[in-house]
């Protein structure tokens, strides 16, 4: 089918981490309600209501306290694992209106669908509404939906739903008559068309593009030899050219990141270790679930940067491996050995973690004739056992260490974390 015929839809989430927290928290609609960010530092997600009070994404929480008690918001912690089960559950919704290679999870929140072969079949807005009501009966999440003829199209579209209360949700800019369309593209400010951000704004308001009907209507080949040929792909999309494809399989990861900033500063090396072999471990889980082998991987420690009082310390270390692993042992055992040469014991210690690089599929790798293939099944065989026990018991029944015994001064701080309602021990009760 030729891409000018081709139909692409963006389901996205409203305000995704309050909206998994008001589906098990009612208290909290129509309330002004934020999300931390790790250490309970920034707002990484924020309601309607927080937003119209002028709380901006990525805003510190020490910098909006008066707004805070002054409005009585609502200030919760990341409940990463809440998110990902009602993000799995969304994504599976979705995964029915389509068939198979015709749904790309595009993040957490956000899902493209292609609609190319439904188009003819089906009044595609009233099929996303069909969409939008069976999330919000079956999850109780709130979704808006955008249609347009390539992705990036279907990205603007979403955005006009989010904005325009009266389309209840759904924006069809296929279907649109041409008239509104262009007059809905001229008030959208160009900063807002995937992939262009506010370098390329500035850039293209030097070249008197301001809005998404403006560069639409520029010469890709132009756009092409100023800026790149993804630019160029981005103008195409805009003029109804497909030229992103829907992703079927995520695209192999080239490196493994697992960091996090500590609730309380650090001097001991004991602590360090602690935390840096807990990163190791979250880092080779992540591996193993992607199938891959590591062969480099890179341990980094740095001071609190926003301390004016003490210099600040940022050191790395960067370590092969003679033959790729997958093993936890051999992570967590060379993250240690690269942490005892980046510490010093007057620097109070704010971050660490390990970047695994050198990514290879797992079952396409290749062992020398000098590799000791019964010291690889051993690994093998206590990697099986281990995954065994965490899928049975949790991952915090064993570990390498004693990273995972409470009270650790290293932990992150998630003082107004609400309760996961999808583990055994914090389901939801109803009182009589």
């Amino acid at each position: 089918m030729k891409s000018a015929n081709r139909v692409f839809a963006l389901v996205d989430v409203n305000n995704c981490y309050v909206s998994c927290e008001r589906v098990f928290n009612p208290a909290l609609n129509d309330k002004p309600v934020i999300v931390l960010s790790n250490n309970d530092g920034c707002a990484v997600a924020r309601s309607q209501e927080a937003k119209d009070l002028g709380i901006k994404m990525g805003a510190p929480l020490f910098q909006i306290k008066d707004i805070v008690e002054r409005h009585n918001v609502q200030v919760l912690s990341s409940n990463y694992a809440l998110y990902a089960e009602m993000s799995r559950r969304f994504h599976s919704i979705l995964s029915d209106f389509v068939g198979p290679g015709e749904q790309e999870v595009y993040s957490i929140d956000e899902c493209f669908l292609e609609l190319t072969a439904y188009a003819n079949t089906f009044d595609l807005a009233r099929y996303a509404q069909q969409m939008r009501t069976r999330i919000w009966r079956w999850l109780g999440l709130p979704v808006c939906v955008g249609i347009g003829r390539t992705k990036t199209e279907a990205k603007i579209a979403n955005h006009i739903a989010k904005k325009n209360f009266y389309l209840k949700g759904v924006c069809d800019l296929v279907s649109i008559d041409s008239t509104v369309k262009e007059l809905m593209l001229q008030e959208i400010d160009v900063s807002e068309v995937w992939g262009v951000g506010r370098k390329h704004a500035k850039k293209l308001a030097d070249m008197n593009i301001h809005t998404v009907f403006d560069l639409a209507n520029t010469d890709p080949r132009y756009i092409k030899k100023l800026f790149s040929i993804v630019m160029a792909r981005t103008v195409a999309e805009l003029q109804g050219t497909s030229c992103i494809e829907i992703e079927h399989t995520p695209p192999s990861k080239k490196q493994i990141v697992a960091s996090r900033s500590f609730g309380a500063k650090v001097t001991e090396l004991a602590d360090l270790k602690e935390a840096i072999s807990m990163y190791a471990q979250d880092a080779c889980s992540r591996l193993r679930d992607e199938n891959l082998l590591c062969g480099c991987i890179t341990a980094f420690v740095q001071s609190n940067p926003f301390d004016p009082n003490v210099p600040f310390y940022h050191n790395a270390y960067t370590s092969t491996f003679s033959q790729p692993t997958d093993c936890v042992l051999d992570l967590v055992d060379r993250s240690v050995q690269i942490l005892n040469l980046l510490y010093r014991k007057d620097v109070k210690f704010k971050k660490c973690g390990v970047i695994l690089t050198a990514l290879e599929p797992k079952s396409s790798h290749t062992y020398d004739l000098l590799t000791d293939m019964q010291e690889i099944e051993r690994k093998v065989n206590l990697m099986q056992a281990l995954e065994g026990v965490h899928k049975k018991y949790g991952k915090k029944k064993i570990a390498v260490g004693s990273c995972f015994i409470p009270g650790r001064s290293w932990s992150m701080s998630r003082d107004k974390l609400s309760k996961n309602p999808f583990k055994w021990s914090e389901m939801l009760s109803i009182d009589k």
